[in-house]
């Protein structure tokens, strides 16, 4: 019997390895703003961070996307972010 191997991702907040289900991944499309992505399916690059309150706020205290995907994200998307993680609470 084979046993499925589950895939980890890091969080680019915390830097925590957990399972990719545990996550929440944030895309970024070539030409347009990064979002939440609930499906885990969207066409872009991606980025996981851990489903938790501490690292939403984080990620917008420190910029992280900007690090994350080397270009300039507005502010607009942070607040977008973190407001579409509360509003799923």
């Amino acid at each position: 019997m084979k046993v499925k191997k589950i895939p980890m991702r890091m969080c680019i907040a915390c830097h925590e390895m957990k399972p990719k289900k545990e996550m929440l991944r944030i895309v970024k499309p070539k030409e347009a703003e990064a979002f939440i992505d609930l499906t885990g399916k969207a066409a872009g690059r991606g980025a996981y961070i851990c489903d938790s309150a501490d690292c939403i706020k984080k990620l917008k205290k420190a910029r992280l996307l900007n690090k994350t995907f080397s270009c300039e994200i507005p502010a607009e998307v942070y607040d977008r972010i973190e407001e579409d993680f509360f509003a799923k609470k």
